[in-house]
Protein backbone atom coordinates (compact mmCIF):
# COMPACT_ATOMS: atom_id res chain seq x y z
CA UNK A 1 0.00 0.00 0.00
CA UNK A 2 1.32 3.40 -0.93
CA UNK A 3 -0.18 6.67 0.20
CA UNK A 4 0.35 9.69 -2.00
CA UNK A 5 0.81 12.70 0.32
CA UNK A 6 -0.95 14.94 -2.22
CA UNK A 7 -4.10 12.84 -1.73
CA UNK A 8 -4.39 13.85 1.92
CA UNK A 9 -7.43 16.10 2.17
CA UNK A 10 -7.59 19.61 3.59
CA UNK A 11 -10.98 18.81 5.21
CA UNK A 12 -12.32 22.12 3.95
CA UNK A 13 -10.49 24.32 6.42
CA UNK A 14 -10.12 27.90 5.26
CA UNK A 15 -6.69 28.86 4.05
CA UNK A 16 -5.02 31.92 5.59
CA UNK A 17 -5.36 35.05 3.48
CA UNK A 18 -2.45 36.01 1.26
CA UNK A 19 -0.18 38.63 2.74
CA UNK A 20 -0.76 37.58 6.32
CA UNK A 21 -3.85 37.23 8.40
CA UNK A 22 -2.73 38.97 11.57
CA UNK A 23 -2.31 42.63 12.48
CA UNK A 24 0.82 44.19 11.06
CA UNK A 25 0.82 41.83 8.08
CA UNK A 26 2.30 38.91 10.03
CA UNK A 27 1.37 35.60 8.45
CA UNK A 28 -1.32 33.60 10.22
CA UNK A 29 -0.11 30.44 11.90
CA UNK A 30 -1.11 27.02 10.67
CA UNK A 31 -4.53 25.77 11.79
CA UNK A 32 -4.38 24.06 15.17
CA UNK A 33 -7.13 21.58 16.03
CA UNK A 34 -7.91 19.06 18.72
CA UNK A 35 -8.42 15.94 16.60
CA UNK A 36 -11.20 13.47 17.26
CA UNK A 37 -12.50 10.18 15.93
CA UNK A 38 -14.59 11.89 13.24
CA UNK A 39 -11.48 13.51 11.78
CA UNK A 40 -9.66 10.17 11.74
CA UNK A 41 -12.66 8.48 10.07
CA UNK A 42 -12.63 11.20 7.37
CA UNK A 43 -8.93 10.62 6.83
CA UNK A 44 -9.42 6.85 6.51
CA UNK A 45 -12.24 7.48 4.04
CA UNK A 46 -9.97 9.77 2.00
CA UNK A 47 -7.28 7.08 2.05
CA UNK A 48 -9.95 4.61 0.86
CA UNK A 49 -9.36 2.32 3.83
CA UNK A 50 -12.16 0.12 5.05
CA UNK A 51 -12.79 0.76 8.75
CA UNK A 52 -15.28 -0.02 11.49
CA UNK A 53 -15.88 1.05 15.05
CA UNK A 54 -15.19 -1.88 17.39
CA UNK A 55 -17.09 -2.86 20.54
CA UNK A 56 -14.84 -0.56 22.61
CA UNK A 57 -15.57 2.43 20.39
CA UNK A 58 -12.19 2.53 18.61
CA UNK A 59 -11.78 2.92 14.86
CA UNK A 60 -10.28 -0.21 13.36
CA UNK A 61 -8.90 -0.76 9.86
CA UNK A 62 -8.53 -4.49 9.10
CA UNK A 63 -5.95 -6.04 6.78
CA UNK A 64 -5.49 -9.71 5.97
CA UNK A 65 -2.94 -10.49 8.70
CA UNK A 66 -3.36 -7.58 11.10
CA UNK A 67 -5.59 -4.78 12.30
CA UNK A 68 -4.81 -1.12 12.96
CA UNK A 69 -6.63 0.68 15.76
CA UNK A 70 -6.96 4.46 15.99
CA UNK A 71 -7.55 5.32 19.63
CA UNK A 72 -7.96 8.37 21.82
CA UNK A 73 -7.05 7.74 25.46
CA UNK A 74 -6.81 9.70 28.68
CA UNK A 75 -9.33 11.52 30.84
CA UNK A 76 -9.78 14.16 28.14
CA UNK A 77 -8.83 12.03 25.12
CA UNK A 78 -5.50 13.86 25.03
CA UNK A 79 -3.46 10.88 23.80
CA UNK A 80 -3.84 9.64 20.23
CA UNK A 81 -2.43 6.19 19.48
CA UNK A 82 -2.22 4.15 16.32
CA UNK A 83 -1.75 0.53 17.35
CA UNK A 84 -1.33 -2.46 15.03
CA UNK A 85 -2.06 -6.00 16.23
CA UNK A 86 -0.33 -8.58 14.05
CA UNK A 87 -2.07 -11.97 13.85
CA UNK A 88 0.97 -14.16 13.19
CA UNK A 89 1.51 -16.40 16.26
CA UNK A 90 4.99 -17.38 17.41
CA UNK A 91 5.82 -20.14 19.90
CA UNK A 92 7.47 -19.01 23.11
CA UNK A 93 10.68 -20.84 22.08
CA UNK A 94 11.00 -18.49 19.09
CA UNK A 95 10.73 -15.31 21.18
CA UNK A 96 14.52 -14.61 21.29
CA UNK A 97 14.68 -14.74 17.47
CA UNK A 98 11.61 -12.50 17.16
CA UNK A 99 13.04 -10.03 19.69
CA UNK A 100 16.23 -9.79 17.66
CA UNK A 101 14.20 -9.04 14.52
CA UNK A 102 12.03 -6.36 16.11
CA UNK A 103 15.09 -4.81 17.79
CA UNK A 104 16.51 -4.36 14.29
CA UNK A 105 13.24 -2.79 13.12
CA UNK A 106 13.07 -0.48 16.14
CA UNK A 107 16.67 0.69 15.61
CA UNK A 108 16.20 1.36 11.90
CA UNK A 109 12.76 3.01 11.82
CA UNK A 110 10.86 5.73 13.65
CA UNK A 111 7.52 3.99 13.78
CA UNK A 112 5.74 1.93 14.68
CA UNK A 113 7.74 0.83 17.69
CA UNK A 114 7.07 -2.88 17.90
CA UNK A 115 6.98 -5.08 20.99
CA UNK A 116 5.89 -8.58 21.92
CA UNK A 117 2.91 -9.72 23.95
CA UNK A 118 3.01 -13.23 25.37
CA UNK A 119 -0.42 -14.71 26.01
CA UNK A 120 -1.15 -17.07 28.90
CA UNK A 121 -1.02 -20.02 26.48
CA UNK A 122 2.60 -19.18 25.54
CA UNK A 123 1.79 -17.74 22.12
CA UNK A 124 3.77 -14.61 21.27
CA UNK A 125 2.26 -11.92 19.08
CA UNK A 126 3.55 -8.56 17.90
CA UNK A 127 2.08 -5.12 18.49
CA UNK A 128 3.21 -1.92 16.79
CA UNK A 129 2.44 1.45 18.30
CA UNK A 130 2.84 5.18 17.68
CA UNK A 131 1.51 7.93 19.94
CA UNK A 132 1.18 11.69 20.17
CA UNK A 133 -0.28 14.11 22.68
CA UNK A 134 -3.12 16.05 21.04
CA UNK A 135 -5.08 17.49 23.99
CA UNK A 136 -3.79 21.04 23.68
CA UNK A 137 -4.10 20.99 19.90
CA UNK A 138 -1.93 20.01 16.99
CA UNK A 139 -1.36 21.38 13.51
CA UNK A 140 -3.97 19.81 11.24
CA UNK A 141 -1.54 19.06 8.39
CA UNK A 142 0.92 17.50 10.82
CA UNK A 143 -1.78 15.32 12.38
CA UNK A 144 -3.15 14.14 9.03
CA UNK A 145 0.30 13.49 7.54
CA UNK A 146 1.55 11.71 10.64
CA UNK A 147 -1.55 9.51 10.91
CA UNK A 148 -1.23 8.54 7.23
CA UNK A 149 2.50 7.83 7.68
CA UNK A 150 1.87 5.73 10.79
CA UNK A 151 -0.73 3.71 8.90
CA UNK A 152 1.65 3.17 6.00
CA UNK A 153 4.41 2.18 8.44
CA UNK A 154 2.14 -0.41 10.11
CA UNK A 155 1.62 -1.98 6.69
CA UNK A 156 5.33 -1.70 5.96
CA UNK A 157 6.23 -3.57 9.14
CA UNK A 158 4.00 -6.50 8.15
CA UNK A 159 5.69 -6.61 4.73
CA UNK A 160 9.15 -6.34 6.32
CA UNK A 161 8.43 -9.22 8.72
CA UNK A 162 7.18 -11.37 5.85
CA UNK A 163 10.46 -10.73 4.02
CA UNK A 164 12.52 -11.51 7.12
CA UNK A 165 10.67 -14.74 7.91
CA UNK A 166 10.19 -16.12 4.40
CA UNK A 167 8.02 -19.26 4.58
CA UNK A 168 7.50 -18.74 8.32
CA UNK A 169 5.64 -15.52 7.51
CA UNK A 170 2.25 -17.14 6.97
CA UNK A 171 0.11 -17.69 10.06
CA UNK A 172 -0.23 -21.40 10.86
CA UNK A 173 -3.35 -23.14 9.52
CA UNK A 174 -6.18 -22.75 11.96
CA UNK A 175 -4.40 -20.02 13.91
CA UNK A 176 -7.04 -17.60 14.99
CA UNK A 177 -6.56 -13.90 15.43
CA UNK A 178 -6.17 -12.88 19.05
CA UNK A 179 -9.50 -12.46 20.79
CA UNK A 180 -8.35 -9.61 22.95
CA UNK A 181 -8.55 -6.18 21.36
CA UNK A 182 -6.30 -3.22 21.89
CA UNK A 183 -4.89 -3.06 25.38
CA UNK A 184 -5.14 0.22 27.23
CA UNK A 185 -1.44 0.36 27.96
CA UNK A 186 -1.12 4.06 27.31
Amino acid sequence: MSIDPSSIPSFGLPQPPQGGGQPGGAPAGPPVIVPDQNLVAQLLDQMQLKHVVDEEGDLTAPWENFRVYYMFRGDHKELFAVRAFYDRPFPLEQKPEILALIDEWNRETLWPKVYTHTHDDGIVRLIGESQMIVGSGVNLEYFVGTTANWTQAAVGFEQWMAEQLGDQAKPADGAAAPEDGPADEA
